[in-house]
């Protein structure tokens, strides 16, 4: 068969390729041609009209809308998750021949006429950015994936400027930000840049990169409000979204009034969409009245109901993360770390991650290291079995511990998704507890982080590196050992240890199925990905 795909997450980073890279392997192992479409961060490839004319079958593999879906109408078609696709790829493609087989040549070939008109009729890309949502589903699903957008979204924001300032601190000293934007530091008064022609001169490269980072950074909660709203109500949501994160800013409600902000502002806008208007004002609904309309409206209820309850609110918790020590810290330390291999670089540990964002803005810099190096721990340590204890792995999984070193050094988690998938009840609990490991000892040893990102590479970052770095072997210890007692628990009746596993879909060391039957691994895709 000709068979043409399309996969998407939530934030269209390491899931979407993953799940890509399983669905051609699985094709390619049944013998069957396929063409993946990723709309994911990286953009959208799209698939040829004339490709998807010639398909005998399609395979949606999305946990958002499946943009240009329509291309597709008359295909016998298989629906599912991503999850679904990284871990049972085999199955999806089984279930494609299934539809073939009962579609019939003469259905099929009158479905290639319409999925050709179809395929003509529509653009190559969308008009706007990627919606992240499958209006169909649930509310609380469609709630997640609003919030996912906007945080995928903001996350290059934060990246790019929290990195820069990072950079900038290192360069110019605890004093650069001072010298920036004015004020007394250990006894000494600077005035601050008035005109920004002057930065370099008078905070020099230091003080250049402090600005820019600063701003970057400033975008943050903007640009978080701004794709939540535009997730709900499409482009007509930004404008207004935005306009409540900068006023969550004004109002000192920050990351949390942001959030409340895009949500009010999405909802407003599909509010006003509901309404009846005379034709001739149609055509300027969209661009002028919609937005001017709730721009106002989420504006006065950001300024007089929501900024000041939860600048309130913000304040409350700010204290509380920094008056956090000793036991208290270490077992915040332990449930982030819990968080961040629970799903891998799913909604649970994108909680964590985000929630180590605030904290990072608010000053926190102990939060972000020890959810940096507990996300950091799972490759690195599923890389470190795989050279210990070969035979207990397919060689698909050593192949993936190769990419693993590098993905975990770059604070990836993804890179343990194959592992997983495979051995979901044996690899993520010993995740789990190696994870806690890292993140309770990295608060309970002071490690912390300028940078929201980067891992290994950002080292110079960190605050009492060494702490940190014994934070992550130690975690990577506990996880690697946890694995190969799991896995050595049970063994093949037959006693082989790995003649099974180089057989694609037989049983291997720990007696479960080889997902993977190629010799290369989904999480290749996302090696590539440099941002979560």
């Amino acid at each position: 068969m000709n068979i043409v795909a399309v996969t998407s997450c939530p934030t269209g980073i390491a899931h979407t390729y993953m799940a890509a890279e399983a669905l051609e392997q699985a094709a390619r192992a049944a013998g069957h041609g396929i063409l993946v479409e990723t709309q994911g961060a990286a953009g959208t490839s799209v698939i040829p009209p004339a490709d998807i004319a010639s398909a005998d079958a399609v395979v949606l593999a999305a946990d958002v809308e499946v943009r240009e879906r329509s291309r597709f109408t008359g295909k016998p078609t298989v629906t599912a998750s991503v999850k679904r696709a990284i871990n049972d790829a085999a199955g999806l493609i089984a279930e494609a021949e299934q539809l073939v087989q009962a579609a019939g040549p003469a259905e099929t070939a009158g479905a290639a006429g319409a999925a050709t008109r179809a395929a003509h009729t529509g653009t190559a890309r969308g008009a706007g950015p990627a919606t992240k949502v499958d209006p169909a589903a649930g509310l609380g699903i469609r709630l997640r994936q609003w919030l996912m957008t906007g945080v995928s979204y903001m996350i290059p924001f934060v990246a790019a400027g929290g990195i820069l300032i990072a950079l900038a601190f290192m360069v110019g000293g605890a004093e650069v930000a001072t010298k920036v934007n004015g004020g007394e530091f250990e006894g000494v008064t600077y005035p601050g840049v008035t005109n920004i022609s002057d930065l370099l001169e008078q905070a020099g490269w230091a003080g250049l990169l402090f600005k820019i980072g600063a701003t970057a950074f400033s975008m943050l909660v903007p640009i978080l409000a701004g794709f939540i709203a535009y997730a709900m109500a499409d482009r007509m949501g930004i404008a207004p979204g935005i306009v409540a994160g900068l006023l969550a800013g004004e109002t000192g409600a920050g990351f949390l009034g942001g959030l409340l902000g895009g949500l009010l502002a999405g909802g407003i806008v599909l509010v006003i969409n509901r309404v009846k208007v005379p034709r001739a004002v149609a055509g300027l609904m969209p661009v002028v009245v919609v937005p001017m309309l709730a721009s106002l409206v989420v504006g006065a209820l950001m300024i007089v109901v929501v900024g000041e309850p939860v600048a309130a609110a913000t304040d409350t918790m700010t204290d509380w993360l920094q008056g956090l020590g000793g036991s208290n810290a270490v077992l915040l330390g332990g449930l982030l770390g819990l968080m961040m291999a629970f799903d891998m670089g799913g909604p649970v540990n994108k909680v964590a991650y985000t929630f180590a964002l605030a904290s990072l803005a608010a000053g926190n810099q102990e939060i972000m290291a020890a959810v940096m190096a507990a996300g950091m721990t799972p490759p690195i340590a599923l890389a470190l079995a795989t050279v210990v204890r070969p035979k207990l792995f397919s060689p698909a999984e050593r192949k993936a511990g190769e990419a693993g070193w590098l993905l975990g050094a770059s604070f990836i988690t993804e890179g343990a998704i194959p592992f997983a998938a495979a051995d979901p009840l044996r690899v993520i609990p010993s995740l789990m507890a190696g994870s806690a490991v890292t993140g309770a000892l990295s608060m309970a040893l002071g490690a912390t982080s300028r940078a929201p990102h980067g891992g290994i590479w950002v080292v110079g970052l960190i605050g009492r590196p060494v702490f940190y770095l014994v934070a992550i072997v130690a975690g990577v210890l506990v996880t690697a050992a946890a694995v190969i007692v799991a896995k050595s628990l049970r063994r093949p009746a037959t006693g082989q240890a790995d003649s099974a596993s180089a057989v694609p879909g037989q049983e291997y060391a720990t007696g479960v199925a080889d997902p993977y039957p190629a010799a290369t691994s989904p999480v290749a895709a996302g090696a590539n990905q440099g941002a979560r």
